[in-house]
């Protein structure tokens, strides 16, 4: 599998191993041009990202981001001297998503895999990119499990982890005196599983109280039921863990509801939440990226999103973006494809994308190490146009500090690496 991934020219392939393939292809009828065809070919990226299900409304979004990220590296003579292509799959289930995975991996032979948005599918595709020990960057799932307890070798994240998250916007909330009865509301899967297990951390070392907390199944249509029994506790905060259209149907109808509790979250996707409308929105939030940061190159590169998707990008469009963007500078780093050297040129590896600051993947966990930022809804008078939405009223940490002190501490982490092979 390694062998047929490296490439003449800088990737492992010695010129006179090169010419000893050729020489023994010729011999047994193969030919030297389809040696040389073989070396013309493009490097294959896979991408796997929702386009079914509850969380479909992302699949734009990533499909749009890794495409941006392979042209500039095309445009710019690709990568050892090939082009490069990607391969959009559709991750649909963990089931799906493993099988896709595999189908990449062993028919379509990519250099890696990158997309992601379900946690469950990122853990299971997570397992077979080991297994093969081919590259997997996850770009969009959070739970901390796939950087703790499931961590790999061969796996490397760029989408924020759960505690990341609530590191950000608990830099609003620890400032809210009065927000002392809490209500929770988390999406029953492995990422609203983990998102509760680090919010609950949060609500203790606040000293605050929870009074009532629900598992809402995915795809729920109806909050109702959930929505009355919230009433009911009057509690002073919700505090919703949910994902995808989920966060759409509870914003719409907590207002329709007449609720005047105060809302935040561990999480918003702002490609779920545009839809709605700023007049059913309200509630504090943590964001991994927002379009109008005032840091070199975010204009241009929403400029150039807008134009080919319609929208300005969001979270998954920065973080599709991100991850092949970061994996091509890596190739470049290390002159090679192969899986093994791209992970060892990753560890460490410090770049820079539209955060105005130095980015890096940790080498013991492989987590990107990135600022985020708190947001609140703004009122309807404050928009200047129909994705102004949301006003951005701390980068966490701020600029100047580490953004270690938001991510997972070595000492509380679960990940033990695999050894380096």
């Amino acid at each position: 599998m390694k062998t047929r991934r490296n490439s003449f020219g800088g990737s492992g392939i010695s010129r006179r191993r090169f010419l000893g393939l050729a020489a023994g292809s010729a011999a047994v009828g193969v030919g030297f041009p389809a040696i040389l065809r073989a070396q013309q070919e493009p490097f294959k990226i896979g991408h796997i990202a929702p386009q079914t299900g509850f969380l479909a409304a992302f699949g734009k979004y990533a499909n749009t981001g890794a495409q941006m990220a392979v042209d500039e590296i095309n445009e710019k003579g690709g990568l050892l001297g090939r082009k490069v292509e990607v391969i959009n799959e559709d991750e649909a289930n963990p089931g799906v998503a493993a099988q896709k995975a595999r189908k990449l991996i062993e028919k379509d032979n990519v250099i890696a895999i990158t997309g992601i948005v379900s946690s469950a599918s990122a853990l299971a595709v997570g397992d077979e990119a080991q297994r093969a020990k081919i590259l997997f960057i996850n770009a969009g799932a959070n739970s901390d499990e796939i950087r703790g307890a499931r961590c790999h070798r061969y796996v490397f994240s760029v989408e924020g982890s759960n505690t990341q998250y609530v590191s950000a916007v608990a830099t609003w909330l620890l400032q809210q005196p009065n927000l002392k009865r809490w209500y929770f509301l988390t999406s029953d899967y492995a990422f609203g599983h983990d998102l509760l297990k680090v919010t609950q951390k949060l609500l203790q070392k606040a000293g605050r109280e929870q009074i009532g907390s629900e598992l809402i199944p995915t795809g729920t249509a109806d909050f109702s039921s959930y929505l009355l029994k919230v009433k009911a506790a009057n509690p002073d905060l919700v505090f919703q863990n949910l994902a995808g259209t989920d966060q759409t149907n509870f914003l719409k109808q907590f207002k329709e509801f007449g609720l005047e509790m105060q809302v935040a979250g561990g999480l918003v996707d702002t490609a779920v939440v545009w839809p709605v409308g700023v007049e059913s929105l309200t509630g504090h939030f943590p964001l991994l990226w927002w379009h109008e940061l005032k840091y070199p190159g975010v204009s241009e590169f929403v400029a150039k999103f807008k134009k080919i998707a319609g929208d300005p990008p969001e979270n998954q469009g920065w973080g599709d973006y991100t991850a092949i963007r970061a994996l091509g500078e890596v190739v470049k780093k290390v002159s090679s494809t192969d899986s093994k050297a791209i992970v060892k040129g990753m560890e460490g590896f410090q770049f820079e994308c539209l955060k105005g600051r130095t980015l890096y993947f940790r080498e013991w966990d492989h987590q990107l190490i990135m600022p985020m930022y708190t947001v609140r809804t703004k009122q309807k008078n404050e928009m200047k146009d129909k994705w102004d939405i949301f006003e951005v009223i701390a980068e966490v940490p701020p600029q100047g500090q580490s953004a270690e002190s938001i991510a997972i501490p070595r000492s509380e982490s679960l990940c033990k690496m695999e050894p380096a092979d």
